[in-house]
C-alpha cells in the first residue's frame, strides 16, 4: 500500500472510537482533523458555546447513559476551560475523555499559538494524562485512556494529540481488542471473608442503616440495593447524589439526609433514628460534610461497613469494614451471604415492624410543617409549592437535573423518587454553579426518550445562557425551570448567618430570561404568579424541542439546611 493510501492517525483514532461505541463527541471543531475524519465514520458532534459547558454536557451524557463521555477542544485557552467543568467531574467520579488538539512537536518550547503545559493543567482534574507523540501508538494510546477511565474509580482522562500526529500516516497494525466505552469496566468484588462479616453484622443488626450514594447510580445497583432493602428489612437513606437509588416511599426509606435536616425538610424527623443505628453501611458514599451533616449525624457507637471502588474513600472517614469493589457485584454477594446466614431473614422479620413504625411516626411528625411549605399558594411563591406542582404534572418517567447550590436542595428535598432507580442528576461532586443546564442537555442526550427537565437559578443559569442556543440548534428538548428571585440565595444567607449583613452583590438584576430564550428562537413562558404555574408548567411539557419557563419565587425562602433555622426564626 502507497504512504498517501494509509489513514491518517485521526482517521484511525475515529474508527477506533466507533468501533468502542462512542456515538457522539462535544466540541467546537478543534481538533479538525480529527472531528471531521469522526463525522465521515458517522459520529455526531455536539456544538457548544463555550468548554465548560461542554464538558459538563459530557458529563451528563456519562452519567445518565453509562457510557463514557467525550469530548475534542483545541489547545491551550480552550483546553484550561475544559479543565474547569472536569473537576466536578473528577469530584463526581465520572468517566470523560477529553481528546486535546497539541502544538506541533517541532514547535513545543517556542511559544507557539496557545502552547501551554497541558500535564500540569490536567495533572489535578483527571486520572490519566498522555501526549501523542508517536502516531503508530495511537490505537494503544486510546485504548489505554478508555479502560483507565471506564475501571476502578471512574473518572476523566486527557489525551493531546499533536496536530502534525493527527495528520500522520500509519499502516494498518494488528489493532488491539477494542475496549468498550461504557462503565463500569471491569467489576471487583470483596473478599469473601469480608462479604461474610459484613452480613454478619448486617443480620444481627436491631436498626441497620445503609446509605447510598451516587456510586449506586454509577454501579448500576439500584435493584440490587433495593432487594436487600426489602428482603432484610434495612432502613435506607440517600445522599443528594444518591438520590434515587431506593423508592422513597418505600416503609423502609429514610429520604434525602445531610445537612438539609432542618425545618421543612421530609427527613428532619429521622434524625433520632438515624442516631440509634448499631450498624451503619455507606455503598458508594464519599461521606462528605453535606452527607454526613459535617460528621456529626451518624452515632460513634455504630458499627461502620463501608462498599466502595476505592480505598481511601471506603476508610477516608469513619472506622469502617471496608468492602472494596463494584457496589452491585457486592451488593449481590452480601444477598447471597445474608440469606444463607442462619438470622438473616428472620432477624429481618422481628426488625421490620419497629423500624417500618419509627419511620412512619418521623414521617408524621413533620408532615404538618413539610405541607405547609407545599402548600403554600400566596406570593411570592415558594420554590417548594413550584416542586409540589412540578411534581403532580411532570410525567412519571421525567428525569430531573438541578443545578448545585439551592436548586439541587428544593428538588432533593421536595421531589419524590418512588421506584428504585429514578434518575435525578447533580453536579455535586464539585458543586459549582452553572452546570445544570449543560448536564441536562448531556442527560437528554443520553436518553432521549425520557423527559428531562433541568432546575437551575438564575445566579447558576448566567454562567451559560449562551447554551440555549446549543440546544435549539441540536433540537436537545430540555425543559428548562429558571428561579428567578434576583438574588444569589445561598452567598446571602450563608453570610448573614456568619456576618450578620450581606455583600452587597448578593442581590442581582431581575431578568428577563423568555427575552434571552426568544433571542435563539427557543419556546418559553414567564409565570409570576403561583395562580399561574399549573398551566405554565403544562405549556412546557406539551412543547416540542426546547422550553424555557421563567418562574419568580420568593428571595427570603430558605431550603432546610439545619444551619439557617436561626435566619428563618428572625
Amino acid at each position: 500500500m502507497t504512504e498517501n493510501l494509509l489513514p491518517t492517525v485521526a482517521e484511525v483514532l475515529a474508527a477506533e472510537l466507533k468501533a468502542a461505541g462512542v456515538e457522539l463527541i462535544f466540541g467546537q471543531g478543534s481538533p479538525s482533523a480529527l472531528t471531521l475524519a469522526t463525522e465521515r465514520g458517522g459520529l455526531r458532534q455536539i456544538g457548544f458555546r463555550t468548554e465548560n459547558a461542554g464538558t459538563a454536557m459530557a458529563d451528563g451524557f456519562a452519567r445518565a447513559s453509562g457510557r463514557l463521555g467525550c469530548i475534542a477542544t483545541q489547545n491551550g485557552a480552550a483546553a484550561a476551560l475544559v479543565a474547569a467543568g472536569l473537576s466536578e467531574s473528577f469530584k463526581a467520579s465520572v468517566p470523560v475523555l477529553v481528546l486535546v488538539q497539541d502544538v506541533e512537536r517541532s514547535h513545543v518550547d517556542r511559544n507557539a499559538f496557545q502552547e501551554f503545559d497541558h500535564a500540569t493543567l490536567f495533572a489535578s482534574c483527571t486520572k490519566w494524562f498522555r501526549r501523542l507523540d508517536d502516531g503508530a501508538r495511537a490505537l494503544e494510546m486510546l485504548r489505554k485512556a478508555i479502560l483507565t477511565a471506564t475501571s476502578g474509580r471512574p473518572g476523566p482522562v486527557a489525551l493531546a494529540i499533536p496536530a502534525d500526529v493527527l495528520a500522520e500516516r500509519v499502516p494498518q497494525l494488528r489493532a488491539p481488542r477494542s475496549v468498550p466505552a461504557a462503565f463500569p469496566a471491569l467489576r471487583q468484588q470483596p473478599e469473601p471473608a469480608a462479604i461474610a462479616e459484613a452480613a454478619r453484622l448486617l443480620a444481627n443488626a436491631r436498626t441497620p442503616i445503609i446509605v447510598a450514594g451516587g456510586g449506586v447510580h454509577s454501579s448500576g445497583a439500584q435493584a440490587e440495593l433495593a432487594g436487600l432493602q426489602e428482603r432484610f428489612a434495612l432502613g435506607v437513606a440517600t445522599t443528594i447524589m444518591g438520590k434515587g437509588a431506593v423508592n422513597e416511599a418505600d416503609p423502609l426509606s429514610l429520604g434525602v439526609v445531610g445537612s438539609a435536616m432542618g425545618p421543612g425538610s421530609p427527613s428532619r424527623a429521622m434524625r433520632s433514628l438515624i442516631r440509634s443505628a448499631d450498624v451503619v453501611m455507606f455503598v458508594g458514599n464519599r461521606t462528605n460534610d453535606n452527607g454526613t451533616a459535617s460528621w456529626s449525624l451518624f452515632p460513634n457507637s455504630a458499627a461502620f461497613i463501608h462498599i466502595d471502588v476505592a480505598v481511601d474513600e471506603a476508610v477516608r472517614n469513619y472506622p469502617s469494614l471496608p468492602l472494596i469493589g463494584d457496589a452491585r457485584t457486592t451488593l449481590r454477594a452480601l444477598g447471597v451471604a445474608m440469606a444463607a446466614h442462619c438470622d438473616g431473614e428472620s432477624a429481618a422479620a422481628l426488625r421490620r415492624p419497629p423500624l417500618a413504625a419509627a419511620i412512619a411516626q418521623a414521617r408524621a411528625a413533620v408532615a404538618g410543617e413539610v405541607a405547609a411549605v407545599k402548600l403554600h399558594t400566596s406570593d411570592p411563591m415558594r420554590p417548594e409549592h413550584l416542586m409540589h406542582v412540578l411534581q403532580q404534572r411532570a410525567p412519571a418517567d421525567t428525569v430531573f437535573v438541578a443545578d448545585a447550590s439551592y436548586s439541587s436542595l428544593w428538588v432533593s428535598q421536595y421531589l419524590q423518587a418512588r421506584e428504585p432507580g429514578r434518575r435525578f442528576v447533580f453536579p455535586r461532586g464539585l458543586a459549582g454553579i452553572g452546570w445544570g443546564y449543560p448536564l441536562a442537555l448531556g442527560t437528554r442526550l443520553a436518553l432521549p426518550s425520557s423527559p428531562v427537565v433541568a432546575v437551575v437559578g438564575d445566579g447558576g443559569f448566567s454562567h451559560c445562557w449562551a447554551e440555549l442556543e446549543c440546544a435549539v440548534r441540536h433540537s436537545i428538548g430540555v425543559k428548562l425551570i429558571v428561579l428567578n428571585n434576583a438574588v444569589l440565595g445561598f452567598q446571602r444567607h450563608a453570610e448573614m448567618l456568619r456576618f450578620g449583613q450581606a455583600t452587597e452583590v448578593c442581590a442581582i438584576t431581575r431578568i428577563d430570561h423568555a427575552m434571552i430564550a426568544r433571542a435563539v428562537g427557543c419556546a418559553n413562558a414567564t409565570v409570576t404568579s403561583a395562580s399561574e404555574l399549573t398551566a405554565g408548567l403544562d405549556a412546557m411539557f406539551a412543547a416540542q424541542g426546547p422550553f424555557l419557563l421563567d418562574v419568580h419565587v420568593d428571595p427570603e425562602a430558605y431550603p432546610p439546611i439545619a444551619g439557617f433555622a436561626r435566619l428563618q426564626a428572625s
